[in-house]
């Protein structure tokens, strides 16, 4: 529905890939539609409910000298009532290092009991702390724990 509704979206240049995509879902879509599953069950870095956490460990787990991680959220339409999409737009990106030469902020993630790192941390409320440079000190998915302490 979303792929069609992009697709009428697009005009007057309309896009023949969103339309293809709208009458002939992917193997992926296919096997949530018959599951009835959601998607962060398939892919852990879509969904919302510990985004955070897990790019982030994704990032920190590179074994690159520097990691660019970004993420955003557009503001959404009827996916607002289902919880899947932001009241607003916004983006960031972070240049991760273990080298602390030119750092502004120091980055950790740690893990902790369950029980006391299991909260949702929402990806709108990250971009608030990123964006107005708050300490963060919180359980952003079970078991992990992110702590950022600007300099």
């Amino acid at each position: 529905t979303r792929a069609l509704e992009g697709y009428l979206e697009s005009f007057p240049g309309a896009s023949p890939t969103l339309f293809q995509t709208s009458i002939h879902p992917s193997a992926v879509q296919q096997a949530l539609i018959t599951r009835q599953h959601p998607v962060g069950e398939f892919f852990p870095l879509t969904g919302r409910q510990h985004l955070v956490g897990h790019a982030l460990l994704a990032a920190m787990l590179s074994p690159a000298p520097r990691v660019l991680l970004c993420g955003g959220e557009e503001r959404g339409t009827w996916l607002l009532e289902q919880r899947a999409a932001s009241d607003r737009t916004f983006a960031f990106a972070l240049a991760l290092s273990r080298d602390p030469a030119g750092a502004i902020a120091r980055v950790e993630l740690r893990a902790v009991p369950e029980v006391a790192g299991g909260g949702e941390y929402a990806l709108p409320t990250f971009f608030d702390a990123l964006q107005t440079r708050q300490p963060i000190d919180a359980g952003v998915a079970p078991g992990l724990a992110l702590k950022l302490e600007w300099r």
